[in-house]
């Protein structure tokens, strides 16, 4: 299923089944309209803010497929807890009032990312530890 979705400021198109939370991603054409009208895959965008930390890739890859919302455009939400929110899967229930302070909205593709890299620099990847049958491996090829 292809659906475009709109806001002030974005149009992202979905082709991914529902039910891959937490699952190794498939081939994603999950798009982002950016502010400068160039529309850039989620994946690319993900690899492109992590070029320096390249396993933050591998567990977007593995908590959310690279996608931040769905079809409906109502923003990813884990299947286990529902407060893991967007492409890095932050928590809200723990990470809300942090993410608020630093002036982040987790449900925004850019804030998700950078929150995750707040958490990456301050905690390594123990906040995705769950994931981490899925990403571990891949530690060594990095």
């Amino acid at each position: 299923m292809i659906l475009a979705l709109l806001t002030a400021s974005t149009a992202s198109v979905v082709d991914l089944p529902e039910t891959a939370h937490g699952h190794i991603a498939e081939e994603s054409t999950v798009l982002v309209h950016e502010a400068s009208g160039t529309n850039k895959n989620v994946e690319a965008i993900v690899r492109e803010y992590f070029e320096d930390i390249p396993i933050m890739a591998e567990v977007a890859r593995c908590e959310s497929t690279f996608r931040h919302t769905l079809t409906d455009g109502s923003v990813l939400q884990g299947k286990v807890d529902p407060a893991d929110t967007g492409v890095m899967q932050i928590n809200k229930r723990y990470h809300e009032g942090a993410a608020i302070a630093m002036e982040l909205d987790l449900d925004d593709l850019y804030d998700n990312m950078a929150y995750a890299r707040y958490l990456y620099e301050s905690q390594g990847v123990q906040p995705w530890s769950a994931s981490m049958p899925c990403w571990g491996n891949t530690l060594a090829m990095r």
